[in-house]
């Protein structure tokens, strides 16, 4: 890893947070209506996660534009990621959930794993002589 994959890592977790979190604040019914999932009962419940995706969405835009001094809202990525991706994994392995979810959470896994090792790398840079 480099600072250039950092950089590029956190550009794409914006957009890629940014992106849904727009069609959930905007369009809060079309995911349940593709994927056949019954809604919950007020879309106010999706509008607000859709727009705490958006906070993150911006927080990540800042690690990008500069990942060391911004290193610490990377352990919130971590924490954000691990939080959805185990709650959908849990739910998987225990009541079930909807499959509409679970790409999702794949894809919140990775981001957790490169998250971590983005974080630990500028740690490193931090470490070493002469920073």
């Amino acid at each position: 890893m480099n600072i250039t994959m950092v950089r590029g890592l956190w550009l794409i977790a914006a957009v890629y947070d940014g992106v849904l979190g727009l069609i959930f604040l905007f369009q809060p019914g079309l995911a349940f209506e593709i994927f056949e999932v019954v809604p919950p009962n007020h879309f106010g419940y999706v509008q607000f996660s859709a727009i705490l995706l958006l906070i993150f969405a911006a927080m990540f835009l800042r690690v990008a534009r500069d990942p060391i001094p911004n290193r610490f809202i990377m352990l919130y990525g971590v924490a954000l990621k691990a939080g959805y991706s185990g709650l959908v994994f849990y739910y998987m392995m225990t009541t079930g959930v909807p499959a509409m979810w679970v790409p999702w959470a794949w894809a919140d896994l990775v981001f957790l794993i490169l998250f971590y090792l983005s974080w630990h790398y500028t740690g490193k840079l931090l470490s070493e002589p002469g920073e």
